[in-house]
Protein backbone atom coordinates (compact mmCIF):
# COMPACT_ATOMS: atom_id res chain seq x y z
CA UNK A 1 0.00 0.00 0.00
CA UNK A 2 1.37 3.44 -0.57
CA UNK A 3 1.13 6.70 0.64
CA UNK A 4 1.31 10.02 -1.61
CA UNK A 5 1.16 13.41 -0.14
CA UNK A 6 -0.23 15.68 -2.38
CA UNK A 7 -0.80 19.31 -0.22
CA UNK A 8 2.41 20.33 1.55
CA UNK A 9 0.81 22.10 3.93
CA UNK A 10 -1.03 19.11 4.62
CA UNK A 11 2.33 16.62 4.58
CA UNK A 12 3.07 15.99 8.63
CA UNK A 13 -0.97 14.90 9.23
CA UNK A 14 -1.37 12.75 6.26
CA UNK A 15 1.74 11.05 6.69
CA UNK A 16 0.85 10.28 10.37
CA UNK A 17 -2.36 9.12 9.06
CA UNK A 18 -0.50 6.85 6.25
CA UNK A 19 1.66 5.76 8.65
CA UNK A 20 -1.21 4.41 10.74
CA UNK A 21 -3.30 2.87 8.16
CA UNK A 22 -0.38 1.12 6.87
CA UNK A 23 0.04 -0.42 10.36
CA UNK A 24 -3.57 -0.67 10.95
CA UNK A 25 -3.56 -3.16 7.27
CA UNK A 26 -0.30 -4.74 7.96
CA UNK A 27 -1.77 -7.71 9.08
CA UNK A 28 -4.38 -8.00 6.57
CA UNK A 29 -3.03 -10.25 4.33
CA UNK A 30 -5.30 -11.37 0.98
CA UNK A 31 -2.68 -12.77 -1.25
CA UNK A 32 -4.09 -15.68 -3.72
CA UNK A 33 -2.37 -18.48 -4.95
CA UNK A 34 -1.13 -20.77 -7.50
CA UNK A 35 0.15 -24.56 -7.23
CA UNK A 36 3.92 -24.28 -6.51
CA UNK A 37 4.32 -20.20 -5.13
CA UNK A 38 6.21 -19.95 -2.56
CA UNK A 39 4.12 -18.69 0.15
CA UNK A 40 6.16 -16.48 2.35
CA UNK A 41 7.36 -17.27 5.50
CA UNK A 42 9.02 -15.36 8.04
CA UNK A 43 10.87 -16.17 11.59
CA UNK A 44 10.16 -13.64 14.03
CA UNK A 45 11.61 -13.90 17.21
CA UNK A 46 12.54 -16.49 19.83
CA UNK A 47 12.80 -15.56 24.01
CA UNK A 48 11.40 -17.22 27.60
CA UNK A 49 7.62 -17.96 27.18
CA UNK A 50 7.28 -16.52 30.69
CA UNK A 51 9.57 -13.37 29.73
CA UNK A 52 7.05 -12.00 26.90
CA UNK A 53 9.42 -8.93 26.74
CA UNK A 54 12.52 -10.72 26.57
CA UNK A 55 12.52 -11.78 22.82
CA UNK A 56 15.40 -11.85 20.67
CA UNK A 57 15.92 -12.40 16.92
CA UNK A 58 15.65 -15.78 15.34
CA UNK A 59 19.14 -16.41 14.26
CA UNK A 60 20.04 -15.12 17.68
CA UNK A 61 20.16 -18.76 17.93
CA UNK A 62 22.32 -20.93 15.85
CA UNK A 63 19.62 -22.21 13.26
CA UNK A 64 20.66 -22.89 10.29
CA UNK A 65 21.18 -19.04 8.56
CA UNK A 66 20.94 -18.08 4.93
CA UNK A 67 23.87 -16.57 3.54
CA UNK A 68 21.76 -13.51 2.94
CA UNK A 69 19.06 -12.87 5.62
CA UNK A 70 16.32 -11.09 4.18
CA UNK A 71 14.54 -8.90 6.73
CA UNK A 72 11.22 -7.93 6.18
CA UNK A 73 10.07 -3.97 5.85
CA UNK A 74 8.13 -3.58 9.03
CA UNK A 75 5.44 -0.23 9.99
CA UNK A 76 5.85 1.78 12.89
CA UNK A 77 3.66 -0.32 15.31
CA UNK A 78 5.72 -3.76 14.57
CA UNK A 79 8.90 -2.15 15.10
CA UNK A 80 7.47 -0.58 18.73
CA UNK A 81 6.02 -4.61 19.54
CA UNK A 82 9.66 -5.86 19.14
CA UNK A 83 8.51 -7.62 15.58
CA UNK A 84 11.72 -7.82 13.62
CA UNK A 85 10.98 -10.31 11.07
CA UNK A 86 13.21 -12.13 8.72
CA UNK A 87 12.81 -14.85 5.53
CA UNK A 88 12.76 -18.03 7.39
CA UNK A 89 14.84 -20.76 6.28
CA UNK A 90 12.18 -23.22 5.20
CA UNK A 91 10.62 -22.77 1.53
CA UNK A 92 6.59 -24.20 1.82
CA UNK A 93 4.87 -23.91 -1.61
CA UNK A 94 1.52 -23.78 -2.04
CA UNK A 95 -0.29 -27.23 -1.88
CA UNK A 96 3.05 -28.95 -2.47
CA UNK A 97 3.96 -31.50 0.38
CA UNK A 98 7.36 -32.74 1.88
CA UNK A 99 8.35 -35.07 3.28
CA UNK A 100 11.45 -34.74 6.22
CA UNK A 101 13.01 -32.37 3.53
CA UNK A 102 16.74 -31.03 4.74
CA UNK A 103 17.16 -27.37 5.55
CA UNK A 104 20.65 -27.56 6.56
CA UNK A 105 23.24 -30.08 7.92
CA UNK A 106 26.02 -28.65 10.75
CA UNK A 107 28.02 -29.42 13.14
CA UNK A 108 27.20 -27.42 16.03
CA UNK A 109 30.27 -26.45 18.12
CA UNK A 110 30.61 -26.66 21.76
CA UNK A 111 29.22 -22.35 22.28
CA UNK A 112 26.44 -23.56 19.96
CA UNK A 113 25.53 -26.35 22.30
CA UNK A 114 25.74 -24.34 25.21
CA UNK A 115 23.11 -21.49 23.97
CA UNK A 116 20.93 -23.83 22.89
CA UNK A 117 21.21 -25.64 26.26
CA UNK A 118 19.95 -22.43 27.91
CA UNK A 119 17.41 -21.87 25.31
CA UNK A 120 15.72 -25.06 25.91
CA UNK A 121 16.45 -24.76 29.88
CA UNK A 122 14.49 -21.68 29.67
CA UNK A 123 11.52 -22.59 27.73
CA UNK A 124 12.56 -20.28 24.66
CA UNK A 125 9.56 -20.80 21.64
CA UNK A 126 10.22 -19.34 18.34
CA UNK A 127 7.23 -17.43 16.78
CA UNK A 128 6.68 -17.06 13.16
CA UNK A 129 4.38 -15.79 10.59
CA UNK A 130 2.88 -17.78 7.35
CA UNK A 131 0.73 -15.58 5.24
CA UNK A 132 0.32 -13.35 8.07
CA UNK A 133 -1.13 -15.82 9.93
CA UNK A 134 0.85 -16.52 13.08
CA UNK A 135 2.65 -20.09 14.57
CA UNK A 136 4.84 -20.81 17.57
CA UNK A 137 6.32 -23.79 18.96
CA UNK A 138 9.09 -24.81 21.58
CA UNK A 139 12.65 -25.40 20.19
CA UNK A 140 13.18 -27.72 22.58
CA UNK A 141 12.24 -30.02 25.72
CA UNK A 142 13.86 -30.54 29.41
CA UNK A 143 13.59 -33.66 30.86
CA UNK A 144 13.57 -33.52 34.56
CA UNK A 145 11.20 -36.17 35.41
CA UNK A 146 12.19 -37.94 38.54
CA UNK A 147 15.52 -35.20 39.13
CA UNK A 148 15.73 -33.34 42.26
CA UNK A 149 18.88 -32.17 41.76
CA UNK A 150 18.72 -29.52 38.44
CA UNK A 151 22.08 -30.78 37.38
CA UNK A 152 20.79 -33.83 36.60
CA UNK A 153 18.20 -32.61 33.88
CA UNK A 154 18.28 -33.35 30.42
CA UNK A 155 18.20 -30.97 27.61
CA UNK A 156 17.13 -32.15 24.21
CA UNK A 157 16.83 -29.86 20.75
CA UNK A 158 14.25 -30.21 18.21
CA UNK A 159 15.10 -31.28 14.80
CA UNK A 160 12.12 -31.28 12.88
CA UNK A 161 9.24 -29.41 12.27
CA UNK A 162 6.02 -29.86 10.77
CA UNK A 163 3.88 -27.86 9.00
CA UNK A 164 0.11 -28.70 8.40
CA UNK A 165 -1.34 -25.99 6.22
CA UNK A 166 -5.41 -25.61 5.42
CA UNK A 167 -6.01 -24.00 2.39
CA UNK A 168 -9.55 -23.17 0.53
CA UNK A 169 -8.80 -22.98 -3.29
CA UNK A 170 -6.13 -20.16 -3.74
CA UNK A 171 -5.62 -19.02 -0.19
CA UNK A 172 -4.16 -20.37 2.64
CA UNK A 173 -6.54 -20.20 5.70
CA UNK A 174 -4.83 -22.06 8.69
CA UNK A 175 -1.19 -23.44 9.71
CA UNK A 176 -0.51 -25.74 12.69
CA UNK A 177 2.84 -26.83 13.54
CA UNK A 178 4.48 -29.58 15.71
CA UNK A 179 7.58 -30.67 16.61
CA UNK A 180 8.77 -34.01 16.35
CA UNK A 181 9.32 -35.56 19.72
CA UNK A 182 11.26 -38.61 18.25
CA UNK A 183 14.23 -36.01 16.24
CA UNK A 184 15.89 -34.67 19.10
CA UNK A 185 19.57 -34.13 19.70
CA UNK A 186 21.50 -33.93 23.14
CA UNK A 187 22.67 -30.76 24.26
CA UNK A 188 22.82 -31.51 27.62
CA UNK A 189 27.10 -31.61 27.48
CA UNK A 190 29.30 -29.06 26.51
CA UNK A 191 30.81 -31.31 23.08
CA UNK A 192 30.30 -30.88 19.25
CA UNK A 193 27.69 -32.37 17.49
CA UNK A 194 26.39 -33.22 13.72
CA UNK A 195 22.66 -32.21 13.44
CA UNK A 196 20.77 -32.28 10.28
CA UNK A 197 17.34 -29.54 10.18
CA UNK A 198 14.61 -30.91 8.52
CA UNK A 199 11.15 -29.98 8.11
CA UNK A 200 7.70 -31.50 6.05
CA UNK A 201 5.06 -29.70 4.95
CA UNK A 202 1.18 -31.20 4.39
CA UNK A 203 -1.92 -29.16 2.70
CA UNK A 204 -5.45 -30.12 3.23
CA UNK A 205 -8.20 -28.44 1.72
CA UNK A 206 -10.91 -26.98 4.42
CA UNK A 207 -14.56 -25.49 3.50
CA UNK A 208 -13.58 -22.46 6.24
CA UNK A 209 -14.01 -19.25 3.94
CA UNK A 210 -11.09 -16.59 3.96
CA UNK A 211 -12.93 -13.96 5.87
CA UNK A 212 -13.02 -16.09 9.15
CA UNK A 213 -9.56 -17.79 9.26
CA UNK A 214 -9.08 -15.38 12.05
CA UNK A 215 -11.33 -16.60 13.88
CA UNK A 216 -9.20 -19.42 15.50
CA UNK A 217 -7.26 -16.92 17.81
CA UNK A 218 -10.35 -14.92 18.74
CA UNK A 219 -11.89 -18.37 20.15
CA UNK A 220 -10.10 -18.61 23.15
CA UNK A 221 -11.24 -14.92 24.98
CA UNK A 222 -14.98 -16.12 23.89
CA UNK A 223 -15.31 -19.41 25.27
CA UNK A 224 -18.39 -19.85 27.62
CA UNK A 225 -16.80 -20.55 30.90
CA UNK A 226 -14.59 -17.12 30.14
CA UNK A 227 -17.72 -15.36 29.32
CA UNK A 228 -19.32 -16.03 32.32
CA UNK A 229 -16.56 -14.59 34.43
CA UNK A 230 -16.49 -11.56 32.28
CA UNK A 231 -20.18 -11.35 33.40
CA UNK A 232 -20.08 -11.77 36.66
CA UNK A 233 -17.31 -8.85 36.39
CA UNK A 234 -19.35 -6.69 34.89
CA UNK A 235 -22.93 -8.04 37.15
CA UNK A 236 -20.56 -7.31 40.01
CA UNK A 237 -19.58 -3.81 38.72
CA UNK A 238 -23.17 -2.70 37.57
CA UNK A 239 -24.23 -3.74 41.75
CA UNK A 240 -21.42 -1.62 42.57
CA UNK A 241 -22.61 1.78 40.52
CA UNK A 242 -26.50 1.15 41.48
CA UNK A 243 -25.63 1.29 45.62
CA UNK A 244 -23.50 3.92 44.75
CA UNK A 245 -26.36 5.86 42.85
CA UNK A 246 -29.17 5.27 45.33
CA UNK A 247 -26.28 6.72 48.36
CA UNK A 248 -25.30 9.53 46.12
CA UNK A 249 -29.03 10.47 45.35
CA UNK A 250 -29.85 10.18 49.09
CA UNK A 251 -27.25 12.87 49.97
CA UNK A 252 -28.67 14.82 47.34
CA UNK A 253 -32.12 14.69 48.15
CA UNK A 254 -31.00 15.25 51.85
CA UNK A 255 -29.16 18.29 50.90
CA UNK A 256 -31.74 19.92 49.04
CA UNK A 257 -34.50 19.40 51.28
CA UNK A 258 -32.66 20.75 54.64
CA UNK A 259 -31.73 23.86 52.05
CA UNK A 260 -35.00 24.17 51.29
CA UNK A 261 -36.71 23.73 54.84
CA UNK A 262 -33.39 26.14 56.29
CA UNK A 263 -33.72 28.92 54.02
CA UNK A 264 -37.18 29.06 54.06
CA UNK A 265 -37.33 30.21 57.66
CA UNK A 266 -33.81 31.52 57.36
CA UNK A 267 -32.26 32.50 60.85
CA UNK A 268 -33.67 29.78 62.33
CA UNK A 269 -32.47 27.57 59.99
CA UNK A 270 -28.56 27.88 61.27
CA UNK A 271 -29.45 25.47 64.40
CA UNK A 272 -27.81 22.19 63.43
CA UNK A 273 -23.99 23.36 62.24
CA UNK A 274 -22.60 19.92 61.61
CA UNK A 275 -25.30 18.67 58.61
CA UNK A 276 -25.29 22.17 57.16
CA UNK A 277 -21.01 22.90 57.84
CA UNK A 278 -21.28 23.36 53.77
CA UNK A 279 -23.33 26.22 53.46
CA UNK A 280 -20.57 28.08 55.93
CA UNK A 281 -18.22 27.99 53.69
CA UNK A 282 -19.60 29.52 50.02
CA UNK A 283 -17.08 32.17 50.87
CA UNK A 284 -14.05 30.03 50.29
CA UNK A 285 -15.18 27.25 48.41
CA UNK A 286 -14.33 28.60 44.93
CA UNK A 287 -11.33 29.94 46.22
CA UNK A 288 -8.78 28.72 43.55
CA UNK A 289 -6.31 26.22 44.41
CA UNK A 290 -2.40 26.00 45.33
CA UNK A 291 -0.12 25.28 42.52
CA UNK A 292 -2.78 26.40 39.79
CA UNK A 293 -0.42 25.95 37.18
CA UNK A 294 0.52 21.97 37.76
CA UNK A 295 -3.33 21.43 38.31
CA UNK A 296 -4.52 22.85 34.93
CA UNK A 297 -1.71 20.71 33.16
CA UNK A 298 -2.78 17.58 34.82
CA UNK A 299 -6.43 18.44 33.79
CA UNK A 300 -5.38 19.01 30.39
CA UNK A 301 -3.07 15.95 30.24
CA UNK A 302 -5.95 13.87 31.96
CA UNK A 303 -8.65 15.24 29.31
CA UNK A 304 -6.59 14.09 26.08
CA UNK A 305 -5.55 10.78 27.61
CA UNK A 306 -9.41 10.37 27.99
CA UNK A 307 -9.71 11.04 24.42
CA UNK A 308 -7.13 8.99 23.53
CA UNK A 309 -8.75 6.08 25.08
CA UNK A 310 -12.43 6.89 23.43
CA UNK A 311 -10.87 6.47 20.22
CA UNK A 312 -9.14 3.94 21.08
CA UNK A 313 -12.22 1.87 22.22
CA UNK A 314 -14.63 3.39 18.81
CA UNK A 315 -11.26 1.50 16.72
CA UNK A 316 -11.21 -1.97 18.74
CA UNK A 317 -15.17 -1.70 18.41
CA UNK A 318 -15.14 -1.49 14.69
CA UNK A 319 -12.34 -4.35 14.91
CA UNK A 320 -9.65 -2.80 13.61
CA UNK A 321 -7.09 -4.67 16.31
CA UNK A 322 -7.97 -7.96 15.45
CA UNK A 323 -5.68 -10.97 17.07
CA UNK A 324 -1.91 -10.61 15.41
CA UNK A 325 -2.59 -7.30 13.53
CA UNK A 326 1.01 -6.78 14.34
CA UNK A 327 1.59 -3.68 15.15
CA UNK A 328 -1.50 -1.68 15.14
CA UNK A 329 -1.90 -0.81 18.54
CA UNK A 330 1.10 0.99 19.12
CA UNK A 331 0.60 2.90 16.10
CA UNK A 332 -3.21 3.99 17.03
CA UNK A 333 -1.58 5.38 20.06
CA UNK A 334 1.48 7.07 18.84
CA UNK A 335 -0.23 8.67 15.91
CA UNK A 336 -3.44 9.37 18.29
CA UNK A 337 -1.74 10.77 20.97
CA UNK A 338 0.45 13.20 18.59
CA UNK A 339 -3.18 14.33 16.86
CA UNK A 340 -4.71 15.01 20.40
CA UNK A 341 -1.89 16.87 21.97
CA UNK A 342 -4.38 20.08 21.02
CA UNK A 343 -6.95 19.40 23.34
CA UNK A 344 -4.22 19.46 26.33
CA UNK A 345 -3.41 22.25 24.99
CA UNK A 346 -6.36 23.86 24.77
CA UNK A 347 -7.55 22.71 28.01
CA UNK A 348 -5.04 23.15 30.49
CA UNK A 349 -4.15 27.04 28.69
CA UNK A 350 -8.36 28.24 29.25
CA UNK A 351 -8.31 26.64 32.85
CA UNK A 352 -5.06 28.14 33.87
CA UNK A 353 -6.37 31.24 32.49
CA UNK A 354 -9.81 30.95 34.18
CA UNK A 355 -7.99 30.26 37.42
CA UNK A 356 -6.40 34.12 37.21
CA UNK A 357 -2.82 32.30 35.91
CA UNK A 358 -0.20 34.46 35.12
CA UNK A 359 2.70 32.76 32.78
CA UNK A 360 0.68 30.49 30.21
CA UNK A 361 3.51 29.56 28.05
CA UNK A 362 5.41 28.10 31.55
CA UNK A 363 1.87 26.77 32.01
CA UNK A 364 1.71 24.96 28.45
CA UNK A 365 5.53 23.98 28.61
CA UNK A 366 4.42 21.66 31.85
CA UNK A 367 1.37 20.25 29.98
CA UNK A 368 3.45 19.07 27.19
CA UNK A 369 6.01 17.15 29.27
CA UNK A 370 3.57 16.03 32.10
CA UNK A 371 3.07 12.63 30.84
CA UNK A 372 5.63 12.62 27.75
CA UNK A 373 8.31 13.39 30.56
CA UNK A 374 8.46 10.33 32.67
CA UNK A 375 7.23 8.44 29.84
CA UNK A 376 10.42 9.81 28.36
CA UNK A 377 12.85 9.09 30.85
CA UNK A 378 11.32 5.77 31.45
CA UNK A 379 11.83 4.42 27.55
CA UNK A 380 15.32 6.07 27.86
CA UNK A 381 16.39 3.81 30.65
CA UNK A 382 14.15 0.28 29.30
CA UNK A 383 15.58 0.84 25.99
CA UNK A 384 19.37 0.98 27.49
CA UNK A 385 18.45 -2.30 28.93
CA UNK A 386 17.23 -3.97 26.17
CA UNK A 387 20.50 -2.99 23.91
CA UNK A 388 22.44 -4.50 26.58
CA UNK A 389 20.43 -7.72 26.43
CA UNK A 390 20.20 -7.24 22.69
CA UNK A 391 17.00 -7.64 22.73
CA UNK A 392 14.86 -7.40 19.74
CA UNK A 393 12.98 -4.78 22.34
CA UNK A 394 15.27 -2.15 21.80
CA UNK A 395 14.21 0.78 19.26
CA UNK A 396 16.88 1.58 16.16
CA UNK A 397 17.64 4.59 15.86
CA UNK A 398 15.61 5.55 13.12
CA UNK A 399 12.49 4.45 14.28
CA UNK A 400 13.69 7.02 17.64
CA UNK A 401 14.47 9.64 15.25
CA UNK A 402 10.83 8.87 13.70
CA UNK A 403 9.16 9.73 17.08
CA UNK A 404 10.91 12.88 17.84
CA UNK A 405 10.00 13.79 14.80
CA UNK A 406 6.43 13.27 14.70
CA UNK A 407 6.77 15.07 18.96
CA UNK A 408 8.78 18.05 17.14
CA UNK A 409 6.17 18.43 14.02
CA UNK A 410 2.99 17.26 14.92
CA UNK A 411 2.58 16.85 18.90
CA UNK A 412 4.74 20.16 20.68
CA UNK A 413 2.64 22.46 17.41
CA UNK A 414 -0.75 21.26 17.78
CA UNK A 415 0.05 21.39 21.59
CA UNK A 416 0.87 25.12 21.03
CA UNK A 417 -2.33 26.11 18.81
CA UNK A 418 -4.12 24.59 21.18
CA UNK A 419 -2.83 26.82 24.07
CA UNK A 420 -2.77 29.99 21.55
CA UNK A 421 -7.30 28.87 21.13
CA UNK A 422 -7.60 28.31 24.99
CA UNK A 423 -5.72 31.86 25.46
CA UNK A 424 -7.65 33.49 23.44
CA UNK A 425 -11.36 31.49 24.64
CA UNK A 426 -11.65 34.06 27.35
CA UNK A 427 -14.18 32.32 29.39
CA UNK A 428 -14.36 32.99 33.02
CA UNK A 429 -15.07 30.11 35.78
CA UNK A 430 -18.22 30.12 36.55
CA UNK A 431 -18.53 30.47 40.82
CA UNK A 432 -22.15 30.62 41.82
CA UNK A 433 -20.49 32.62 45.23
CA UNK A 434 -18.53 35.16 45.63
CA UNK A 435 -15.33 34.63 46.96
CA UNK A 436 -14.34 35.87 50.29
CA UNK A 437 -10.72 38.39 51.23
CA UNK A 438 -9.73 35.83 53.38
CA UNK A 439 -9.93 32.35 53.65
CA UNK A 440 -11.64 30.82 56.12
CA UNK A 441 -9.16 28.73 59.20
CA UNK A 442 -10.08 25.07 58.19
CA UNK A 443 -10.93 22.97 61.44
CA UNK A 444 -8.57 20.20 62.49
CA UNK A 445 -10.06 16.81 61.32
CA UNK A 446 -9.64 13.40 62.54
CA UNK A 447 -7.06 11.01 60.83
CA UNK A 448 -9.68 9.36 58.19
CA UNK A 449 -10.45 12.57 56.86
CA UNK A 450 -6.50 13.25 55.76
CA UNK A 451 -5.67 13.25 52.29
CA UNK A 452 -4.08 9.60 52.46
CA UNK A 453 -7.10 7.70 54.13
CA UNK A 454 -9.60 9.54 52.03
CA UNK A 455 -7.80 8.54 48.32
CA UNK A 456 -7.58 4.93 49.85
CA UNK A 457 -11.08 5.04 50.06
CA UNK A 458 -11.53 6.80 47.02
CA UNK A 459 -9.77 3.87 45.25
CA UNK A 460 -10.90 0.82 46.51
CA UNK A 461 -14.28 0.64 45.44
CA UNK A 462 -13.52 1.43 41.61
CA UNK A 463 -10.52 -0.67 41.94
CA UNK A 464 -13.15 -3.18 42.79
CA UNK A 465 -15.57 -2.74 39.50
CA UNK A 466 -12.44 -3.69 37.45
CA UNK A 467 -9.99 -6.00 39.11
CA UNK A 468 -11.64 -9.46 37.24
CA UNK A 469 -11.19 -7.92 34.09
CA UNK A 470 -7.40 -6.51 34.99
CA UNK A 471 -6.33 -9.97 34.82
CA UNK A 472 -7.48 -11.37 31.81
CA UNK A 473 -6.00 -7.51 30.30
CA UNK A 474 -2.33 -8.41 32.20
CA UNK A 475 -2.69 -11.64 30.54
CA UNK A 476 -2.98 -10.73 27.31
CA UNK A 477 -0.35 -7.85 27.84
CA UNK A 478 2.33 -9.97 29.74
CA UNK A 479 1.64 -13.24 28.56
CA UNK A 480 0.41 -15.44 25.60
CA UNK A 481 -3.74 -15.67 26.04
CA UNK A 482 -5.71 -13.04 23.92
CA UNK A 483 -7.89 -10.46 24.35
CA UNK A 484 -11.06 -9.51 22.02
CA UNK A 485 -13.92 -9.20 24.14
CA UNK A 486 -13.63 -5.41 23.68
CA UNK A 487 -17.20 -4.49 23.84
CA UNK A 488 -17.24 -5.84 27.16
CA UNK A 489 -14.11 -4.37 27.96
CA UNK A 490 -15.40 -0.74 27.06
CA UNK A 491 -18.80 -1.43 29.18
CA UNK A 492 -16.03 -2.04 32.01
CA UNK A 493 -14.47 1.20 31.45
CA UNK A 494 -17.61 3.30 31.27
CA UNK A 495 -18.45 1.62 34.53
CA UNK A 496 -15.33 2.84 35.96
CA UNK A 497 -15.93 6.10 35.15
CA UNK A 498 -19.04 6.27 36.75
CA UNK A 499 -17.69 4.78 39.88
CA UNK A 500 -14.72 7.16 40.08
CA UNK A 501 -17.38 10.40 39.36
CA UNK A 502 -19.31 8.93 41.96
CA UNK A 503 -17.14 7.90 44.96
CA UNK A 504 -15.15 11.51 44.43
CA UNK A 505 -18.49 13.30 44.49
CA UNK A 506 -19.64 11.38 47.64
CA UNK A 507 -16.07 11.94 49.23
CA UNK A 508 -16.22 16.08 48.22
CA UNK A 509 -19.71 16.24 49.96
CA UNK A 510 -18.62 14.53 53.37
CA UNK A 511 -15.16 16.88 53.32
CA UNK A 512 -17.49 20.34 52.16
CA UNK A 513 -19.49 18.86 55.32
CA UNK A 514 -17.16 19.37 57.24
CA UNK A 515 -16.09 22.80 56.36
CA UNK A 516 -12.67 21.84 54.96
CA UNK A 517 -12.78 24.29 51.73
CA UNK A 518 -9.58 22.89 49.96
CA UNK A 519 -11.50 20.23 48.38
CA UNK A 520 -9.73 20.94 44.60
CA UNK A 521 -6.74 18.92 45.02
CA UNK A 522 -8.10 16.30 47.06
CA UNK A 523 -10.56 15.50 44.69
CA UNK A 524 -8.22 14.92 41.74
CA UNK A 525 -6.20 13.10 43.99
CA UNK A 526 -9.12 10.72 45.05
CA UNK A 527 -10.40 9.75 41.48
CA UNK A 528 -6.96 8.99 40.26
CA UNK A 529 -6.09 7.10 43.57
CA UNK A 530 -7.61 3.84 40.95
CA UNK A 531 -4.15 4.35 39.42
CA UNK A 532 -1.99 3.52 42.45
CA UNK A 533 -4.47 0.48 43.20
CA UNK A 534 -3.70 -1.04 39.99
CA UNK A 535 0.06 -0.35 40.46
CA UNK A 536 -0.71 -2.25 43.84
CA UNK A 537 -2.22 -5.13 41.28
CA UNK A 538 0.97 -5.29 39.13
CA UNK A 539 3.35 -6.67 42.44
CA UNK A 540 0.52 -9.33 42.77
CA UNK A 541 0.37 -9.87 39.63
CA UNK A 542 4.00 -10.49 39.19
CA UNK A 543 4.84 -12.69 41.87
CA UNK A 544 0.94 -14.47 42.27
CA UNK A 545 -0.07 -14.95 38.78
CA UNK A 546 2.91 -14.88 36.35
CA UNK A 547 6.10 -16.48 36.14
CA UNK A 548 8.31 -13.63 34.80
CA UNK A 549 12.12 -13.50 36.10
CA UNK A 550 15.50 -12.01 35.30
CA UNK A 551 16.05 -8.14 35.30
CA UNK A 552 15.20 -7.23 31.73
CA UNK A 553 11.86 -8.20 32.26
CA UNK A 554 11.13 -6.95 35.69
CA UNK A 555 11.95 -3.67 34.45
CA UNK A 556 10.38 -3.47 31.42
CA UNK A 557 6.92 -4.68 33.35
CA UNK A 558 7.03 -2.30 36.25
CA UNK A 559 8.99 0.31 34.34
CA UNK A 560 6.16 0.24 31.58
CA UNK A 561 3.06 -0.23 33.93
CA UNK A 562 4.09 2.69 35.90
CA UNK A 563 3.84 4.54 32.94
CA UNK A 564 0.37 2.90 32.13
CA UNK A 565 -1.29 3.52 36.07
CA UNK A 566 0.22 7.13 35.93
CA UNK A 567 -2.09 7.51 32.72
CA UNK A 568 -4.89 6.07 34.66
CA UNK A 569 -4.44 8.70 37.64
CA UNK A 570 -4.17 11.74 35.20
CA UNK A 571 -7.27 10.20 33.21
CA UNK A 572 -9.17 9.14 36.36
CA UNK A 573 -8.02 12.67 38.41
CA UNK A 574 -9.65 14.61 36.09
CA UNK A 575 -13.20 12.68 35.86
CA UNK A 576 -12.99 13.16 39.93
CA UNK A 577 -12.90 17.07 39.79
CA UNK A 578 -15.05 17.50 36.57
CA UNK A 579 -17.67 15.48 38.77
CA UNK A 580 -17.05 17.45 42.22
CA UNK A 581 -16.96 20.49 40.30
CA UNK A 582 -20.38 20.22 38.38
CA UNK A 583 -21.48 18.54 42.22
CA UNK A 584 -20.29 21.77 44.08
CA UNK A 585 -21.78 24.21 41.41
CA UNK A 586 -25.34 22.82 41.62
CA UNK A 587 -25.06 22.74 45.37
CA UNK A 588 -24.32 26.23 46.30
CA UNK A 589 -26.42 27.35 43.34
CA UNK A 590 -29.63 26.21 45.16
CA UNK A 591 -28.46 28.53 48.26
CA UNK A 592 -28.49 32.42 48.82
CA UNK A 593 -25.10 33.66 49.09
CA UNK A 594 -24.46 36.33 50.82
Amino acid sequence: MGCRVLDPTMSVTLLLLCVGVTGVLSGASDHRYKADDTVPLYANKVGPFHNPSETYRYFDLPFCTPEHVKEKREALGEVLNGDRLVEAPYKLEFRVDHDSKSVCRRKLSKEDVAKFRGAVAKDYYFQMYFDDLPLWGFIGKADKEGKTDPSENKYFLYRHIHFEVLYNKDRVIEINVQTDPSALVDVTEDREVEVEFLYSTKWKETVIPFEQRMEKYSKSSSLPHHLEVHWFSIINSCVTVLLLTGFLATILMRVLKNDFVKYAHDEESAEDQEESGWKYIHGDVFRFPKHKSLFAACLGTGTQLFTLTIFIFILALVGVFYPYNRGALFTALVVIYALTSGIAGYTATSFYLQLEGTNWVRNLILTGCLFCGPLFLTFCFLNTVAIAYSATAALPFGTILVILLIWTLVTFPLLVLGGVAGKNSKVEFQAPCRTTKYPREVPPMPWYRHTVPQMAMAGFLPFSAIYIELYYIFASVWGHRIYTIYSILFIVFIILLIVTAFITVALTYFQLAAEDHEWWWRAYLCGGSTGLFVYGYCLYYYYARSDMSGFMQTSFFFGYMACVCYAFFLLLGMIGFRASLLFVRHIYKSIKCE
